[in-house]
C-alpha cells in the first residue's frame, strides 16, 4: 500500500509574528505531511518566515483573499497528486493536534469533507458575539436550502479527500468561501461531516472583519448561497 500524501494548506496574510510557530506545530503533529503556505500578498515578512521553516511557500503578488489563497494551495495539491488536504489558518487559532482526527473519517471513506466545529461541544474560544450570530444565521440558511445540519459553517479548519481537492481546484468561492462551498458540495452529493474541535483566540493581531464588514459579509454570502443552490437545482433538473 502506497503512503498517503497529505497536504496541509496554510493561507496567511501579514502573520509574521506567528507563522513559524504555526508551521512548526503542524510539523510536530503531522510529521509525514507536506506543508504548503500561501502568502496572500503580505506586506510584512510572512513569506520569508514561512520559507525558513522548509515549508513549500507560494507568494501571491496581490491579496486574493481567503478563497483565492486556499484555492491556490488546492491547485498545487491537485497537480501533485495529494490524497488529502487540510486547511489550517495561519493565525494560530487551530490546534494541529486535531488534524489526525479530521482526517480519520476521510481515510475510512466515511466522508468527503470534514469540518472542525467549535460549537458542537462549545469548548475553547467561541469567537466574537457577532460572528456567533452570523454563523447561526448561515447554519439555518444552509439547512433551509439543503436539509444539512451544520453547526460551524464558517470554520476554516477543514479536511477533504482527493475528489474534493479536484472539485475545489476547478471551482472555489473567492470571498468567504466556507458556507458557499458547503452548499456546492451538498448539491453534488458529497458527504460532509463535522467533528468537535477546540479553537484558540488568535495570539497576535486582530480580525479584519469589523461590524460594518460583517453586515456586508452576511448579505454577500447569503446571496451567494441562494445563487449556488439555484444553479445546482437548475443543473439537476436539466439532466
Amino acid at each position: 500500500m502506497n503512503k498517503l500524501k497529505i497536504a496541509i494548506i496554510i493561507p496567511a496574510h501579514n502573520e509574521e509574528m506567528i507563522i513559524q510557530q504555526v508551521i512548526e506545530s503542524v510539523q510536530k503533529a503531522v510529521s509525514d505531511s507536506t506543508i504548503i503556505v500561501i502568502d496572500d500578498g503580505s506586506m510584512d515578512n510572512t513569506y520569508a518566515k514561512a520559507k525558513s521553516t522548509g515549508a513549500i511557500t507560494i507568494r501571491l503578488a496581490v491579496n486574493l483573499g481567503i478563497g483565492g489563497a486556499v484555492q491556490t494551495g488546492l491547485i498545487y495539491a491537485a497537480q501533485h497528486g495529494f490524497d488529502y488536504a487540510v486547511q489550517v489558518d495561519g493565525d494560530g487559532q487551530h490546534d494541529p493536534k486535531e488534524i489526525i482526527r479530521l482526517l480519520r473519517p476521510l481515510i475510512l471513506n466515511q466522508a468527503d469533507l470534514v469540518i472542525g466545529s467549535r460549537y458542537i461541544e462549545k469548548s475553547g474560544f467561541q469567537s466574537t458575539f457577532l460572528r456567533r450570530i452570523g454563523s447561526r444565521y448561515l447554519n439555518d440558511l444552509i439547512y433551509l436550502i439543503t436539509g444539512l445540519k451544520i453547526t460551524d459553517s464558517t470554520s476554516g479548519f477543514r479536511a477533504c479527500n482527493s475528489k474534493i481537492i479536484h472539485e475545489f481546484a476547478k471551482k472555489y468561492p473567492k470571498d468567504y468561501p466556507e458556507p458557499e462551498s458547503i452548499v456546492f458540495l451538498k448539491r453534488k452529493g458529497y458527504v460532509i461531516q463535522e467533528l468537535p474541535v477546540k479553537m484558540k483566540e488568535r495570539p497576535n493581531g486582530s480580525s479584519s472583519i469589523n461590524p460594518y464588514k460583517s453586515i456586508y459579509y452576511m448579505i454577500k454570502v447569503s446571496a451567494a448561497i441562494v445563487i449556488e443552490a439555484f444553479r445546482q437545482t437548475k443543473y439537476t433538473k436539466g439532466l
